[in-house]
């Protein structure tokens, strides 16, 4: 048999080093007797546009021996690749799902970190992939499985995660290479050398520790410091009086939620509809827990004032300075696309004037005309942090706006379907206080989960009383599967009492 190319490829997403990691392989090849050759095919609807490097390697002395230059190929292909490289665990999963990794030759090395994906970020439910299920995927694929938190080594080591990975692949002694050799790989560069070197040690040791699978463990519910205000003092005396342990927990951190949403007078609401809930009906405690849970969601629901708040904050600043790793001797700038649509700027104006501007003709198109396209604000200059800042500070009228008055109204008439629900089904009042998770978002993303929301309830009540939990259940989890709402239209349409919604 004819002698094959060492054959690796890298999957990488922006801003992560994977060229510099190709390269790296390239030159650690070339410097040591193999031709190489590498090629890369962005993917830019992927985060931050994950790419695939991918290198092959062939023994020089091989090649002349054969009287010519071998041809290398330019992609990696199914069942064809010794080696893959993966920066984040969903790249991992990718590789595995191409069928680039392989039982019986490929070693996959990846970091158990998770950026989570845009397809993650938008869908309407918990769009997340299981961490465990990647993990178990790649270890059945490979035939030996590399992986540990490398995004952390890299941080910790002061350098970038490449590093890391350059370090793991020496570790896993998969290539022709000695560590020294590895390592004069870094040194020629000249660049960071030193924090590479680290984090390459720091990952090169990291491949003989076995990572174990992650596990979700139960939230604790820590007893809570004191508060220094007697008014936060009591709440909390009042959940402790007036609430069952089992769902405490959950109320403090919608205690928490609301008082740094609006104030205090807006946390006492949010206490005051769950003590009428817990008086009125007989709910049980699954029913308050979850009714308090999603409360606690919808009255902090995100309006221009929220958004503008978020990102002005301090510790905003501070996380962006620490992801983006900052020095002392570079200057910081953050861009932000602002897109207000004419309904959130008459839903941040007083109800009346909301309504009017919202109805109105020429001052409508006026206002329309001027907010067709988005706007760059820069929140690290002071005249874009300032527009920001004064917006943020509307808050204080936030009960005023047109906004809260509509969001106010549909809130009561959910707590008020719940209530009436409770009396004689409480488990189609549970599904019907979890069917809040379709309403969340900004703009368009809350405008459909709003319609799916509506729909679901209009449906539920055109089916009343026999409507049993499992088929709101599955309504629900159908609406949350697809933004488009055709899964959900096609469910309605196989009910017989609901086929009209559809």
């Amino acid at each position: 048999m004819s002698a094959q190319p060492i054959k690796i490829a890298i999957l990488a997403m922006g801003g992560e080093g994977g060229g510099v990691l190709a390269d790296w392989i390239v030159d650690l090849g070339e410097v040591n007797g193999y031709i190489a050759q590498t090629t890369s095919v962005p993917g830019v609807a992927q985060r931050t546009g994950a790419t695939i490097y991918y290198v092959e390697l062939y023994p020089r002395a091989q090649a002349e021996r054969d009287g010519g230059k071998p041809v290398l190929a330019l992609m990696p292909l199914p069942g064809d690749v010794d080696v893959v490289l993966a920066s984040e665990l969903m790249e991992a999963g990718r590789a595995v799902q191409r069928g680039l990794v392989t039982p019986d030759r490929t070693t996959l090395i990846a970091s158990t970190h998770r950026v989570y994906s845009i397809s993650e970020k938008t869908a309407l439910g918990d769009g997340r992939a299981d961490s465990r299920s990647l993990l178990s995927h790649g270890k059945a694929a490979a035939k030996r499985f590399v992986r540990f938190d490398m995004a952390q080594v890299a941080e910790e080591s002061g350098s970038v995660i490449s590093a890391v990975l350059f370090g793991a692949l020496a570790g896993a002694g998969v290539l022709p290479f000695s560590r020294a050799q590895f390592e004069a790989t870094i040194e020629r560069g000249g660049v960071g050398v030193k924090a590479s070197l680290r984090a390459f040690a720091a990952g090169f040791k990291r491949t003989t520790i076995e990572e174990p699978v992650p596990t979700v463990s139960a939230p604790t519910a820590d007893a809570p410091q004191p508060p220094r205000d007697p008014r936060v003092r009591a709440l909390l005396a009042r959940i402790h009086d007036d609430f069952p342990q089992a769902a405490r927990t959950v109320l403090i951190e919608g205690l928490r939620r609301l008082i740094d949403y609006q104030d205090l007078d807006y946390a006492a609401l949010y206490l005051d509809r769950l003590a009428r809930l817990h008086q009125r009906s007989a709910v049980d405690d699954v029913l308050l827990t979850e009714t308090a849970r999603y409360l606690a969601l919808w009255m902090s629901y995100e309006d221009t004032i929220r958004v503008a708040d978020l990102k002005t904050r301090a510790s905003r600043f501070d996380r962006v300075v620490a992801e983006v790793k900052v020095q002392d001797d570079q200057l910081l700038a953050i861009n932000e696309f602002m897109h207000p649509r004419l309904e959130e700027i008459c839903d941040t104006l007083p109800a009346a004037l909301g309504r009017w501007l919202a109805n109105s003709g020429a001052p409508r198109r006026l206002v329309e005309r001027f907010t067709r396209k988005g706007r760059v604000v820069a929140t690290s200059s002071l005249g874009g942090f300032l527009l920001l800042y004064l917006l943020a500070g509307l808050k204080r009228w936030r009960r005023s706006t047109l906004r809260f008055a509509v969001e106010d109204a549909r809130i009561e008439q959910w707590l008020g379907r719940i209530e009436a629900t409770a009396k004689f089904n409480p488990q189609l009042a549970l599904e019907v206080a979890q069917c809040q998770r379709l309403v969340k978002g900004y703009g368009d993303t809350h405008e459909r989960g709003w319609g799916n929301f509506a729909t679901l309830m209009a449906a539920a009540d055109q089916a009343g009383a026999t409507l049993a939990p499992a088929t709101l259940r599955e309504l629900r989890e159908a609406a949350l599967a697809d933004e488009h709402g055709d899964k959900l239209r096609a469910l309605l349409a196989r009910q017989p009492v609901m086929k009209e919604m559809a």
